[in-house]
């Protein structure tokens, strides 16, 4: 990760879709804070109160903030529903801490997904198919240098085809144990029947977002494990049959 000297022409070369994070900017944007107020209207206000009904159990966000200035938001992934129900549970006076990982090959593919990653979500760009660690080094970067980040990652790297919870992949422990930041373990119930993969629009319905415990970083083994012992406690039903994890001889987004 190149170190951005401001004060020269690095920053008219840098690439559009990273001038939106904290890292480049130099100031409060406040078109961005704009906006995200905006959509977080229409998210939390609209769309997950008539839409969708939202219920957020576990321990509170507000509780969880006090103490944690700096967390991992891992959950379930099995719907593009995913990130923003998660986002839609959260206050939004958090949201300037929010950042989301996002596959930069769809969430950055056109101007109006860029805009609205980049504006309303927060989105971190992810080139899955980097393989010089870019991606890794981008996060590891801002994790150790923002005052205060939550960070929501989804440790299985794709969308589950079958709702099932696949293995882990190691990136999100890369991140949690090279900056020192617990994971926060989240868990999605329902949100298979509302979005599954390969459906065009979700269907209106009600969505649980169970919030557990705060988990100190780890290997990914152990992670994986205190996570699938947590939520087999809501549903002995959610995970896959475990293959055998191979160890990742590069770091690469991959790993994500």
């Amino acid at each position: 990760m190149k170190d951005w000297d401001y004060e020269n022409e690095q920053w008219t070369k840098l690439p559009t879709y990273l001038k939106h994070l904290p890292l480049f900017t130099r100031h409060i944007d406040l078109f961005s804070v704009c906006m995200r107020f905006l959509w977080s209207i229409v998210l939390k206000n609209i769309l997950y109160k008539f839409y969708i009904r939202l219920e957020v159990r576990g321990t509170p966000f507000s509780q969880i903030h006090k103490e944690q200035p700096k967390l991992i938001i891992i959950s379930n992934h099995a719907s593009h529903l995913d990130a923003v129900s998660i986002a839609a549970s959260i206050p939004r006076r958090y949201w300037l801490d929010l950042y989301i990982a996002a596959a930069k090959d769809y969430f950055f593919s056109n101007p109006v997904f860029m805009f609205f990653s980049q504006h309303c979500l927060g989105a971190i760009p992810i080139d899955r198919k980097d393989r010089k660690g870019e991606a890794i080094n981008l996060i590891l970067k801002l994790l150790n240098e923002l005052p205060r980040m939550w960070l929501i990652i989804f440790p299985e790297g794709t969308r589950s085809k079958d709702g099932k919870i696949q293995e882990f992949k190691r990136g999100v422990s890369i991140f949690s144990e090279r900056t020192k930041t617990p994971l926060l373990f989240t868990y999605l119930d329902g949100v298979m029947q509302l979005w599954p993969k390969g459906q065009s629009m979700p269907k209106p319905g009600k969505l649980i977002l169970h919030v557990g415990p705060v988990h100190p970083p780890g290997p990914i083994q152990e992670v994986y494990a205190a996570y699938k012992e947590w939520v087999m406690t809501i549903n002995p039903n959610a995970f896959a049959e475990l293959k055998t994890q191979e160890e990742p001889t590069h770091g690469n987004a991959e790993q994500l």
